[in-house]
């Protein structure tokens, strides 16, 4: 059973898990969970948006580029085997959900399905997308985080709700 809860109630707590062992994005048809590290919460054109960021180089890429929505999933602790598993392995190779044991269950707002252990899950609709410009980028950054040239294609999803498990 869930509860939905204000968008930027467990906002301090998404950012943490974000910095720490991270949280999986779900995306595609059929999903695959993919462990992301980078993402944003906050306020632009009067919308709530989670933004994320994919490499064209990973599998998740045309699986959410032929997507209008993603749900972002937040897992207790318990799951850090499967956090690092969704973020070392392909699911070129692997079938995830199934490997890593989880339940999908549908979404509430969205098409994109969430993983029924998650503790907290967002379900955000694609408004924009971009790639990063590199010629707009810190140098440091450029150099520190794209030595092969693969910038990440960022993408704004409206927050449709959040919901507690």
């Amino acid at each position: 059973m869930f509860k939905e809860i204000g968008i930027f109630d467990e906002m301090k707590q998404t950012l943490d898990k974000l910095n720490g062992k991270g949280i999986l994005l779900i995306a595609g048809d059929p999903p695959n969970p993919m462990t992301i590290g980078w993402g944003t919460l906050g306020v632009i054109w009067n919308h709530s948006i989670f933004t994320i960021m994919v490499r064209p180089t990973r599998y998740t890429f045309p699986l959410i580029e032929k997507a209008m929505d993603f749900s972002v999933c937040l897992l207790s602790d318990s799951f850090n085997e499967q956090l690092a598993f969704c973020g070392s392995k392909s699911g070129r190779d692997h079938d995830k959900i199934k490997e890593c044991g989880f339940t999908m269950e549908p979404g509430i707002r969205i098409s994109t399905p969430y993983i029924a252990s998650s503790y907290l899950h967002y379900e955000c609709r694609i408004v924009h997308k971009h790639f990063l410009d590199p010629v707009t980028i810190d140098k440091s950054i450029d150099k520190r985080f794209y030595p092969k040239k693969d910038y990440h294609m960022v993408y704004y999803g409206e927050i449709q709700g959040v919901f507690s498990h």
